[in-house]
């Protein structure tokens, strides 16, 4: 007997089961939603100020990502204007700090090689 697709399933590209790490996972791997989720860690953003500190991110893309991340409840939008976490939102930050550690050591490890750094941004590896 098959399972009942559950009314909270979200459409997941890539994958066929709508599971919830896989939902999450398809969220943060939008264009710009682990940026805004970052950049709001610290305090509420007017969509201005957000936008600046997303370098300059297309307001388009930044309001799609922020609608997204309100109706995922991520988010929200507060009495002054501006977007702030929510309870869920601060909790998900909290799981990206140990990465963001990692990332810091990683950043100052002796082999710029496995960072990308010595090539451009976009471009293969040097050939041999």
């Amino acid at each position: 007997m098959a399972k009942q697709a559950d009314s909270k399933t979200r459409s997941v590209r890539g994958s066929r089961t709508g599971r919830p790490v896989m939902a999450l996972l398809d969220l943060l791997g939008r264009r710009w939603a682990l940026r805004i989720l970052w950049e709001l860690r610290e305090e509420p953003l007017t969509s201005r100020a957000l936008r600046s500190a997303c370098d300059e991110a297309s307001p388009t893309v930044l309001q799609a990502r922020l609608t997204e991340l309100r109706e995922a409840g991520f988010v929200e939008l507060g009495d002054g204007g501006g977007y702030g976490l929510t309870a869920l939102g601060r909790e998900l930050c909290e799981t990206f700090m140990p990465l963001h550690r990692f990332a810091e050591r990683w950043k100052s490890s002796p082999s710029p090689r496995l960072r990308g750094e010595g090539r451009g941004e976009g471009e293969s590896p040097r050939k041999r």
